[in-house]
């Protein structure tokens, strides 16, 4: 990520204060075009939108969990569930989103149906009793490390924008007044270029662990290879894995706010491919171990496979 202007540090709020420099870069020029785009399109599509049988991955009389499409807010398909859920006889007046993804994130999203139950899920996910996974395709330099775990900390630069901030800072004092905050996700590597990742002899085989103290030396332009990876967070911020993804050189395809592709072999992206594969966590009223997965999307199914072929 070399060659950025002075705005890439915010170096004259640094100047002249005591605040945090941002170690990501802030939004490309194409994103402030497409995103309205983009949030506009969503808008109507979620109008549309209802909630079908085929969309449901779980369900007994605490909770309902269902696969979200792409471009769906998630405030959508809560307002379309009472409709799918009154033909049950089921409650539909305390209904509420145990966990929340991005508009263009598709899969697992959980809902509760009762108040008590909601509050579990709050000191569940408060206390990183939910572990969760993510698959995502990524256009970038094909990595060296087959696994690897980013720690940062996280925050809003002066702008109003999500960025990095270096571990170190945990804590410190941002300029709208809340604090950077801790950021922790791993990954794996799956396949790179619809190939068997775990083939490569050169591979780093111990897991890499990255302690974030200056900006990433790794740049997002070289867009050469098709990288599918899998993401655990061990925090749950605003936008974590798009930023690590970004952080590391491989920014997410569609991505246009943390730099990945829009156009890509011919075709426009019109959202990021990131999908949330799983949720698992001990059901707060039974105590059953539940582990909830929503299908691979499309784009994740070829390089997929390629992992047991």
């Amino acid at each position: 990520m070399a060659n950025q202007s002075s705005s890439y540090f915010d170096s004259a709020t640094a100047a002249t204060t005591d605040y945090p420099i941002p170690l990501s870069p802030p939004m490309p020029d194409i994103s402030k075009e497409i995103e309205p785009h983009r949030a506009l399109t969503a808008s109507s599509k979620s109008a549309l939108f209802t909630l079908s049988r085929s969309h449901v991955i779980f369900e007994d009389e605490w909770l309902i969990a269902v696969n979200k499409p792409q471009g769906v807010y998630c405030e959508s398909v809560l307002s379309s569930l009472p409709a799918l859920l009154n033909d049950t006889g089921a409650n539909v007046s305390e209904l509420h989103l145990a966990n929340r993804l991005d508009r263009d994130t598709s899969g697992v999203m959980l809902i509760t149906k009762l108040h008590k139950v909601a509050a579990k899920f709050v000191k569940a996910f408060t206390d990183h009793k939910v572990r969760k996974t993510y698959l995502a395709f990524c256009v970038g330099l094909a990595p060296k490390w087959e696994k690897i775990t980013v720690k940062s900390g996280h925050g809003r630069s002066k702008y109003g924008a999500w960025r990095v901030y270096a571990a170190s800072d945990v804590g410190r004092k941002l300029p709208g007044g809340s604090l950077v905050k801790d950021m922790e996700t791993s990954f794996e590597v799956l396949s790179v270029n619809s190939e068997c990742f775990k083939e490569v002899s050169d591979l780093q085989k111990d897991e890499a662990v990255v302690i974030v103290q200056e900006k990433s030396v790794i740049g997002c332009d070289s867009k050469n290879d098709e990288i599918l990876v899998r993401a655990r967070p061990r925090s749950g911020r605003t936008h974590q894995i798009r930023l690590h993804c970004q952080y590391l050189g491989i920014p997410i395809r569609g991505d246009v706010r943390y730099e990945g592709v829009y156009d890509w072999k011919g075709s426009r992206y019109d959202g990021h491919d990131l999908h949330a594969e799983s949720l698992s966590f001990e059901h707060p009223i039974t105590g059953k171990a539940i582990l909830l997965q929503a299908p691979p999307p499309s784009w994740a199914i070829q390089p997929f496979r390629s992992q047991f072929e």
